[in-house]
């Protein structure tokens, strides 16, 4: 794997930034745009948690598990969400894109194929990655959704795989892209994107 720090990604609606402390007080502000840490099924962090968040994802980048990004929309410049890199493994090379959240006003607005197009093509032609992963909760159908609308594939369910914060225990469903399906995946996104607003 080509070594893999942070960096900027621009594209048609969003750009990834590498995620940096000063970014909490709006990262704050988007999270309360439907106050997604609510939702029962996903590992959003509350306003309150936002902080402790951002430390704990640095911290994890410093050992190579994790590389994140805040999102923020092109438009008008504001901060919508966060995603990662994460379950890096540079020997084979492979890495999950994942713990991603984007504020409601958001969704549905183009700003999420169009950072998954901007992480999937980091990772397959500048990283040389043989596969990219995505994990979601099952309960998820929303997010399951979106990743299969990406292109990926299901590869299966983990059983009882995951504790989650109101204690309990999830079955993660594991969809995959492997690098020789990232043309036909691009091509998809890029048709997405060049049909939305």
């Amino acid at each position: 794997m080509t070594t893999i720090g942070p960096v900027t990604l621009t594209g048609k609606y969003v750009q990834l930034e590498p995620l940096a402390p000063e970014h909490h007080d709006e990262l704050v502000e988007a999270v309360q745009d439907g106050e997604l840490w609510k939702l029962w099924y996903t590992r959003v962090p509350s306003p309150e948690q936002m902080r402790a968040e951002i430390e704990r994802r640095l911290e994890l980048q410093q050992t190579g598990y994790m590389l994140p990004f805040t999102t923020r929309r092109l438009s008008d410049g504001k901060i919508i969400g966060m995603t990662t890199y994460c379950n890096i493994d540079a020997d084979t090379p492979r890495l999950e894109i994942g713990y991603t959240w984007n504020a409601a006003g958001a969704q549905g607005s183009g700003t999420n194929p169009d950072s998954k197009l901007l992480l999937l093509g980091h990772a397959f032609e500048t990283l040389g990655c043989t596969a990219v992963e995505f994990h979601t909760h099952w309960m998820n159908q929303q997010s399951r959704e979106a990743i299969a609308r990406l292109g990926a594939k299901q590869d299966g369910v983990l059983r009882a795989h995951l504790r989650m914060p109101d204690g309990t225990v999830r079955d993660t469903v594991v969809f995959s892209i492997i690098a020789s399906e990232w043309p036909m995946v691009k091509s998809g996104l890029e048709f997405r994107l060049n049909k939305s607003r």
